[in-house]
């Protein structure tokens, strides 16, 4: 594997300032600017004692700081937006000729790992959740996508590119994990082939929704009329509970006899599975 190509501060900044909405690198751009500016140019305390000689240096030190950032940082911010918002041409370019493949060629199978995952960002951006785009290091690298859906709620993705391969449930079981590590309340695992039977099994009922090449392409068909016909109502969509088993009706707590609350766990070994919990929580702790 060939080794990354070190990078300096100043393209770091810009790297992170690309992944925010473009109004918000802007904003911080100026309010950087003002308070690096305003420190840089404040006049010194006049030194009248031996002991301030330290808090002297070190607010000289942080000055010569000011002076050299109240530039370098509000570029970046600036050049940052502007990559935000030709990546955002250029995903919107993407998701219009992959919706449309049979005119200019470019389909899911032969677009490339990055490609694809900016595709699917996209097709879930257009659904109504903010995306954070991880940038992984390679193929297949763990956690390629942060959702956030408009109540609150983090959502975790994993592109997997495989036209060949199906996606077994070895995949699956350490998406599960990284739902734990990233405390998220469920996640998309996306491929452009398809999944085992025992993949499905295996994920119904944790709060993980299989997107295989045919529900994807779906996406991005719903994904381009967004974009040129914005819903007007709230259309993203979860992770499915509805696969779950749970009583029709509500049943009463097994320890207390209060009515009981169906409630999504957050955390631990379960999480992302659907269960009955008492409403008199956290003072009865019966569950279903």
């Amino acid at each position: 594997m060939a080794r990354r190509r070190k990078t300096s501060t100043f393209e770091d900044l810009i790297v992170i300032a690309s992944r925010l909405p473009w109004w918000l690198s802007i904003l911080l751009a100026l309010l950087s600017w003002y308070w690096l500016y305003g420190y840089a140019t404040s006049i010194p305390p006049r030194l009248t004692d031996p002991s301030q000689f330290s808090g002297h240096l070190t607010g000289a030190v942080f000055r010569g700081w000011a002076t050299a950032f109240q530039y370098i940082v509000p570029a970046a911010c600036v050049f940052g937006a502007i990559a935000s918002i030709f990546g955002r041409i250029r995903r919107r370019k993407l998701l219009a000729e992959v919706a449309t493949a049979t005119l200019s060629g470019r389909t899911l199978e032969n677009i490339s790992w990055q490609e694809f995952e900016r595709l699917v960002g996209e097709a879930l951006r257009q659904q109504g959740y903010a995306i954070t785009e991880t940038g992984g290091n390679g193929p297949d690298g763990g956690v390629d996508l942060i959702l956030r859906s408009p109540e609150g709620e983090r959502y975790i993705v994993q592109c997997k590119q495989w036209r060949a391969t199906k996606v077994g449930v070895p995949v699956i079981r350490e998406f599960l994990g990284a739902m734990v590590t990233h405390g998220a309340v469920g996640g998309f695992v996306v491929t452009a082939g398809s999944f085992t039977s025992e993949a499905r099994e295996f994920a119904s009922g944790r709060n993980i929704r299989l997107v295989d090449g045919v529900e994807l392409k779906k996406w991005i068909a719903a994904a381009k009329r967004a974009l040129i016909q914005p819903p007007q109502t709230d259309t993203h969509i979860k992770p499915v509970l509805e696969e779950v088993s749970l009583k029709a009706e509500t049943p009463n707590c097994p320890v207390c006899n209060s009515t009981m609350l169906k409630r999504v766990a957050k955390r631990g070994p379960h999480i992302g599975r659907a269960f009955w919990g008492c409403t008199k929580w956290p003072g009865c702790k019966g569950t279903i």
